[in-house]
């Protein structure tokens, strides 16, 4: 995913969801991830609230601590609302292939 500058906060608050998501997952508390990674809780908050971006080695420690690969932090397709899926899907579009456009118009037949 390229991240453009228009972005940076849209990264920011799915970056903090995506790390509350899988805080949560590994069943740890802020205060448990905050202790683990070296963080004040306020400082952790503010991370997975999207009012912070942290500093490439506290996102490694977050990663090392949840035991994940650093780039699961950044795989937040997921949280995406279906407006911004379409939206997405409609840009992209355009810079397809006729191929690959008739490929999707059959897959897209097929599936509803």
């Amino acid at each position: 995913m390229i991240i453009k500058t228009g972005d940076f906060m849209d990264t920011k608050k799915l970056l903090g969801k995506r790390i509350k998501e899988l805080r949560k997952n590994k069943g740890l508390t802020q205060e448990n991830l905050a202790e683990l990674v070296g963080l004040e809780t306020t400082s952790l908050s503010g991370i997975e609230s999207g009012r912070h971006f942290p500093s490439l080695p506290t996102i490694e420690k977050i990663a090392n601590k949840l035991n994940i690969e650093l780039k699961t932090l950044f795989d937040f397709n997921h949280l995406k609302s279906i407006d911004d899926m379409k939206c997405e899907i409609v840009d992209n579009i355009d810079k397809l292939s006729d191929d690959k456009i008739i490929f999707i118009y059959r897959l897209l037949n097929e599936v509803k």
